[in-house]
């Protein structure tokens, strides 16, 4: 059966694959045209193949080059003519080690990734269309952004800033922009394999659902958050952790 047009638009960072990907195939579910973009281009084109070329348009480049962010708006609204959805999914995690011998230089490509990107691409999309006709943005943060998180501090330091971005946003793009962030725990992605590779099983022992998350977790809540049924909710982030947050409880 076809997927009745929505007549909504998206752009979606970082979706050639895992998290950003999962999100891509919710809304493309729901009717929804979808801008993707990624730093690899061949992935980049076979996402889009598997999404439907008919629906699904791909800009590579890398999300902190503001060349980038201009073009990726700009082919949306060529495409689409409207960008009703913009969710920044695109990050990255290089270093894995102390915050004591943290490299500098690593730190500030994390947070221009991470961080300044996400608000280069919010203020493209709101003076190409939301500013005037409204829509929805979706901070992709972590987990790692609202507790500590030993060996990848850089990272949960830029998801913090993720969070405390969508409520900067959500004060000044309201009425017309509903602002969320959702902070996953582990997803089973290529970009999070190094935190369960080789055991799986004992990761997922630690959340009281028993398994960790897979992309359509976060697909699915990201479709809500840019779903009418969200309309009075902004300035929130969601955590999607299979519950791992209750094992801080007593007992």
């Amino acid at each position: 059966m076809a997927v009745q047009d929505s007549g909504k638009a998206a752009l979606i960072t970082g979706a050639s694959r895992g998290i950003g990907y999962g999100i891509a195939e919710a809304l493309v579910a729901r009717g929804d045209r979808v801008c993707i973009t990624g730093r690899n281009e061949d992935a980049l084109k076979e996402a889009v193949e598997k999404l439907g070329a008919d629906r699904v348009i791909g800009v590579p480049g890398k999300a902190h080059d503001e060349a980038h962010q201009a073009v990726a708006v700009e082919r949306a609204m060529e495409a689409f003519g409207r960008v009703d959805f913009l969710i920044n999914n695109a990050g990255t995690n290089p270093v894995f080690g102390s915050m004591a011998d943290m490299d500098l230089n690593v730190a500030r490509k994390v947070f221009e990734t991470n961080v300044i990107s996400a608000l280069g691409f919010a203020q493209l999309t709101w003076k190409a269309w939301q500013s005037e006709h409204g829509g929805a943005i979706v901070n992709i943060a972590s987990i790692a952004g609202v507790a500590p998180s030993p060996f990848i501090g850089a990272y949960g330091i830029s998801k913090a800033a993720m969070v405390n971005l969508t409520l900067q946003l959500a004060h000044e793009f309201a009425p017309k922009v509903r602002v969320n962030a959702i902070a996953p725990a582990v997803v089973k992605t290529k970009f999070a394999q190094t935190l369960y590779e080789g055991r799986e099983e004992e990761a997922a022992a630690a959340y009281p659902l028993g398994r960790l998350g897979v992309p359509s977790d976060i697909g699915g809540a990201a479709a809500f958050l840019t779903s009418e049924q969200s309309d009075w909710i902004t300035g929130q982030t969601l955590q999607i952790d299979g519950g791992m947050f209750l094992n801080a409880g007593v007992g």
